[in-house]
């Protein structure tokens, strides 16, 4: 257990000192309100999410883990992979599971309102990345949990899958500039900044796009990917449509939002749509 905090804890300090300093020296667009106030605001929340979360369960995933592997749940226990590639499989199964649940969240308009947090955000930076209201948090680990107890993944899988989610979330919301030739590379592997911004588009449709965090294959097979924002990444409006005043955007009224905020057309099955290939 503490070498499992000091893993993500190391990764998540080192991992965010990049992105930032990178935001500093080469941002990819024009930050339109205050930083102390957002910053603020974000960091109370994730402060919030890391107390909230172990209260919550008393078990979490990788614990879960090795726990299915001590009594055999699951079905990688139905079969006998070697160790690399059960690990491989279990990362990239695990990442399949948090697409959907993604999905999820912008279908049903009571999951909606609470992923609503995550997007009201009107700039788009490596804190972003880290803003989920608790409720939705607690939502999110306990479909993790429940994968794991169905998939019965390594403990290994299950520890790396949350690094590299936890990093890739940093990394794909940060403001970053990264040459266009790059990105193409980039993105043919991991999620980038250029392909998930679109997903925090105003636009409906933009928002309805581009789910993953971590692979982006998910969406080329699904049909739910974009290549590129309709106004373009500098013109683009980031944030929803109905909540653009950046004084009421303090962390009492983020926290208060899913219970008093409007989802408007936002969630799927109202009409918002999603992208088309």
């Amino acid at each position: 257990m503490d070498t499992e905090i000091a893993i993500r804890v190391s990764f998540f300090f080192g991992v965010f000192a990049v992105i930032a300093i990178w935001e500093l020296l080469a941002p990819r667009r024009v930050v339109t309100t205050s930083k102390t106030a957002r910053w603020f605001a974000n960091f109370t929340i994730i402060l919030l999410n890391t107390v909230v979360v172990p209260l919550s369960f008393p078990i979490l995933p990788v614990g879960l883990a090795l726990l299915a592997q001590k009594n055999g749940w699951g079905l990688w226990n139905l079969f006998h992979l070697p160790n690399w590639l059960a690990v491989t499989i279990g990362v990239i199964l695990l990442d399949l599971v948090i697409y959907f649940q993604h999905i999820l969240f912008h279908a049903v308009p009571a999951l909606f309102r609470l992923h609503m947090v995550h997007h009201a955000d009107l700039d788009f930076d490596v804190t972003t990345g880290l803003r989920f209201h608790p409720v939705e948090i607690i939502l999110s680990t306990a479909i993790k949990l429940a994968a794991v107890v169905v998939l019965g993944p390594p403990a290994l899988a299950v520890l790396l899958f949350e690094v590299l989610l936890n990093a890739t979330s940093m990394f794909n919301h940060g403001n970053i500039r990264i040459p266009l030739a790059l990105d193409r590379l980039l993105r043919l592997f991991v999620v980038t900044p250029e392909m998930h911004r679109v997903h925090h588009s105003v636009v409906i449709k933009e928002t309805n796009s581009n789910f993953g965090f971590n692979l982006p294959w998910w969406d080329r097979l699904f049909g739910t990917y974009q290549a590129q924002p309709r106004a373009g990444h500098e013109g683009m409006t980031i944030g929803l449509s109905q909540f653009r005043n950046a004084n009421r955007l303090t962390l009492p009224w983020v926290l208060a939002l899913p219970f008093i905020g409007d989802p408007g057309q936002y969630p799927i099955n109202r009409g918002g749509g999603r992208a088309s290939r």
